[in-house]
């Protein structure tokens, strides 16, 4: 296995809002990013992303506009999952499906070197069930990543069946050297961080549907007795509806009818309406 002092260039498989944004924050601490997607059109929302990002946080006052474009110039883009053959780590964040992720853990087991660390921002999906796609499952950790990446302080690195304990310890490293706080969880289902929120925003979504109070109301009384910044319904528009609809019903499938997702979840799912990203889901966006 690489050492953390070893590793120059980080690999990241998706250029949607999680992959991209561990790209921005990534090459903003200096590592070489290559940053690969399916299509050229995803790389392209995915760099445009970035830019956004890099702008705000400029304008901010938080980056200097000659960090900002060092950090653009670190990161190159392809289609090619073999452009990953030369980096030294590699973090997934593509849809969050069990069976893309298994058939991209054994692609990735082919073409990177046989001591690179795989790494999954799967937020519900079991460590252990991808690993097993791989011939290196020692190598394979967790590091869930919190949206939006580049705002957001926390990474949850999830120890898999066969996590090797130095890995562990690496990507705690790596996650930090992008000046994240982490905390660890064992390989159940929705870990620490969606194990507890998912259900907040499930009762939240049907809280609203039964018609126990306004969405405003919920989202209001959620921040102002519990001093979080977005109430239920704010947040997963935040998150997309179709996101957490899906990890939702992996903790349903998983541990029950405590998990079922919320009718009006599916309904909005099923209409289109995701949230922030499609311009509409509880509430409308620009």
């Amino acid at each position: 296995m690489r050492e953390l002092e070893s590793v120059d260039t980080v690999g990241v498989v998706g250029a949607g809002t999680m992959g991209s944004g561990i790209a921005q924050v990534a090459a903003t601490a200096g590592y070489d990013v290559v940053l690969r997607d399916v299509e050229s059109a995803f790389l392209e929302d995915g760099l445009e992303r970035i830019e956004d990002s890099l702008d705000r946080l400029v304008d901010r006052g938080d980056l200097s506009r000659a960090d900002a474009e060092a950090a653009l110039d670190r990161i190159e883009t392809t289609t090619d999952l073999e452009a990953l053959a030369g980096t030294d780590l590699v973090v997934e964040a593509a849809v969050e499906n069990m069976d893309v992720k298994r058939e991209i853990f054994a692609d990735l087991d082919s073409v990177t070197d046989e001591d690179v660390v795989l790494a999954t921002n799967t937020s519900t999906l079991s460590i252990t069930t991808i690993a097993a796609a791989t011939e290196r499952p020692e190598l394979v950790v967790g590091v869930h990543f919190m949206n939006p990446v580049p705002v957001m302080k926390g990474v949850e690195v999830v120890v898999g069946e066969k996590t090797a304990p130095e890995v562990v310890t690496l990507a705690h490293a790596f996650s930090e050297s992008l000046d994240k706080e982490t905390w660890e969880s064992d390989d159940k289902p929705g870990f620490v961080s969606n194990r507890i929120l998912m259900p907040w925003i499930n009762e939240g979504i049907r809280a609203f549907d039964e018609g126990v109070a306004t969405k405003e109301d919920i989202d209001r009384g959620m921040k102002l007795g519990t001093n979080v910044p977005m109430g239920p319904l704010e947040l997963a528009d935040h998150i997309g509806l179709d996101i957490c609809l899906d990890a939702t019903e992996t903790l349903h499938e998983e541990l029950g009818d405590r998990y079922k997702p919320a009718y009006l979840l599916k309904r909005k799912v099923d209409a289109g309406d995701l949230g922030k990203k499609t311009g509409a889901g509880f509430y409308e966006y620009d």
